[in-house]
């Protein structure tokens, strides 16, 4: 019989911070690695805000050797004094009141970033414990809560002199899954928000290792662009457009390069807006009119031109484009893509007034992008032609346009399916031998693919092994090689004739782990490095999604009694050679996976319960575009000093 129990005693009303407890994913994403920064980052925003608003410039943000963290700014202060509704002080309503904040008011803040008002409050509820220091009025008032709640008043200190903030906390061990910070991730969002704001000091210091970093950048967003193209050769200096309409501030630069991807990041309120939005929409439209009608008054493009398409003029492109607005839309708590509809218009026509009047005062570099612009446009129709070429051959060879090379699975399921790209037919036997064939299939490369970051698309296209690799992934390509980590996973209108461009499909993905295993000496990091090259350019969603893993295969094996040891590396290899017994032991180095056989790479490198296997993820698409472009670029200078700079650290790099 069914349960007839259901009542009004099975409705639970969550109050306070319980819902925040209680579900913390929905107000944080999730309670991971990520979860656990973005309440760092919450309270980063609030003191962001006062710089926004002009009270603040420096930000301190330090690591403690108890596992706590420490946001300290030198803005107004949050209030202390009594709030007038809920008769408690101010100060203690932020901390523990959901959607509570000077933020909703008029007068307090012209632009936030922490527009929903569940920041500070929010990391309040998921730490073990938070201490606030408040200096303000001349004295310094302070606060401590556990789990939330507020266990001392808000106690008013001595005397001091200055203003500001200073919130100290430790996360707590029964929320998250790990309570590690890590210095790298939260000096990343710390070094790009001194670039965005344009003056402010940011300091970063972790009391565990010693380790300081300090941003400030005085030039702002031009500053940033430099700094993302120092790898790559500018056709000429940043264009800087700053302009503002009914309410609306609008930065953008512009600089392009003789390369021939795109790298563009957007940004609202501060917020990286990583899927684009109305502002991106409303630049790349401009930027297409503003090209084309240049090109046509110029003589540039004839009467019996094509119009230039929008990935046409974002070849060889880097762009910043930052907005600031009292009242944003975002679509989601996560705030990654922009949705106010007035933006797209206010950014089109602001930018391209901005640009047409640039071009007309710089002919000289004018003309030299519409040039550029033309060269893409030619590669991109030959690139047309390679595809469908390509296509064509497909059909005729009868099948799914599979290359013959390719050792598939049984399994239909890409869910449960595995692609191993291997270096060359000899790793391919053991491979092939020691895979399980029901889900595990192998694409043997010949040699190296081609450098996607020296190529046009007409060119990469023109690869075989590239070819390969695209029929095995069934996904197709994002045609315009962006570094800018919005995917652009499904079609997209072009601005200007509108086509579709968008070629990338990942539901059409034939494998849900796709795993790079190369042999471990420098060709095969070599390899290795040119495959990540080309799906961060061309299938960027495969990292994003966490679909492109490393595999780890040994360097040596160590016989001992019967049994048999791996150790990846040589500091493996000696903790090993000094536990094991010296008698009747024999240790063998691989020199490639070709060498080994397929019992050992299949228990080391691909079996799943036994193998070791590293995801490729992307925290930061703007850091991971400099790092390809100094390492796989023309330039050499930047490589050389990357390699003596990162030469004693690295081991892997992860993107």
């Amino acid at each position: 019989m069914p349960d007839s129990s259901y009542g009004a005693s099975q409705i639970r009303v969550l109050k306070g911070l319980e819902a925040v407890q209680k579900r913390p994913a929905m107000y944080i994403g999730d309670t991971s690695h990520r979860g656990l920064h973005h309440i760092v980052f919450e309270v980063i925003d609030n003191s962001v805000d006062e710089t926004l608003a002009g009270f603040c410039d420096a930000i301190e943000i330090v690591i403690h050797t108890d596992g706590s963290v420490s946001v300290i700014d030198n803005g107004r202060g949050i209030p202390v004094d009594m709030h007038a509704q809920e008769k408690r002080p101010a100060l203690e309503v932020v901390h523990t009141v959901l959607h509570a904040g000077g933020k909703f008011g008029e007068g307090a803040y012209k632009v936030s970033g922490g527009l929903h008002g569940v920041g500070v409050s929010c990391t309040n509820a998921l730490s073990e414990w938070l201490e606030v220091e408040v200096r303000r009025d001349g004295h310094r008032y302070t606060q401590r809560y556990e789990r939330g709640k507020p266990v001392t008043k808000v106690t008013k200190g001595e005397k001091v002199k200055g203003t500001g903030t200073a919130t100290r906390f430790k996360p707590d061990p029964l929320i998250f899954e790990t309570v590690e910070f890590e210095f790298e991730y939260l000096a990343r969002r710390c070094r790009e928000l001194a670039y965005l704001t344009g003056g402010a000091r940011f300091t970063v210091r972790d009391e565990r290792t010693g380790k300081e970093e300090v941003y400030q950048y005085k030039g702002g967003i031009v500053d940033y662009i430099k700094a993302l193209n120092s790898a790559k050769s500018p056709l000429h200096r940043p264009i800087h457009l700053v302009s503002s309409r009914d309410d609306v501030d609008v930065e953008v630069v512009i600089q392009y390069h003789d390369s021939y991807q795109e790298t563009t990041l957007s940004f609202a309120n501060l917020i990286n807006t990583m899927e684009g939005g109305t502002h991106v929409t409303g630049f790349r439209t401009a930027l297409t009119r503003v090209i084309n009608q240049y090109g046509r008054n110029q003589g540039l493009l004839k009467e019996k031109d094509a119009n230039l398409s929008g990935e046409d003029v974002r070849d060889g492109l880097t762009a910043i484009i930052s907005v600031k607005l009292g009242a944003p839309q975002f679509e989601g708590q996560t705030k990654t893509k922009l949705g106010n509809r007035e933006v797209d218009g206010l950014v089109n026509s602001l930018v391209g007034e901005g640009l047409a009047t640039w071009f007309e005062e710089h002919p000289t570099e004018a003309r030299r992008i519409v040039r550029q612009s033309q060269v893409a446009q030619q590669a991109r129709d030959a690139a047309r032609k390679q595809a469908e070429l390509v296509r064509r051959k497909s059909a005729l060879s009868g099948g799914m346009g599979l290359p013959g090379k390719l050792f598939d699975c049984r399994a239909k399921d890409p869910s449960v399916s595995e692609l191993f790209i291997v270096e060359g037919d000899s790793a391919a036997g053991p491979a092939k031998g020691g895979r399980n064939s029901e889900f595990q299939a192998i694409l043997p490369l010949r040699g190296k693919i081609l450098n996607v970051e020296k190529h046009r698309l007409d060119k990469i296209l023109g690869n075989q092994e590239i070819q390969h690799i695209i029929a095995a992934l069934g996904t197709g390509i994002i045609s315009g090689g962006n570094g800018n980590g919005d995917g652009r996973a499904n079609p997209d209108e072009d601005e200007s004739t509108g086509e579709e461009t968008g070629l990338f499909d990942l539901s059409k993905l034939r494998y849900s782990r796709v795993i790079i295993m190369t042999d471990a000496d420098v060709d095969g990091s070599h390899i290795r490095t040119l495959l990540l090259t080309f799906f961060f350019r061309y299938m960027q969603p495969l990292i994003e999604q966490g679909h492109v893993y490393i595999a780890q295969p040994p360097l040596y094996s160590i016989k001992q009694g019967g049994k048999t040891y791996y150790a990846l590396t040589d500091e493996e290899r000696d903790k090993l050679l000094a536990e094991l017994p010296q008698r009747g032991r024999a240790m063998y180095r691989f020199k490639g996976l070709g060498e080994m056989n397929a019992e050992d790479l299949a228990t080391t490198t691909m079996e799943p319960e036994t193998r070791i296997i590293r995801k490729v993820t992307l925290d930061d698409a703007a850091e991971a575009d400099q790092i390809f472009s100094t390492l796989m670029g023309s330039l050499v200078e930047p490589r050389k000093e990357f390699i003596a700079d990162h030469a004693r650290e690295v081991e892997n790099i992860d993107f």
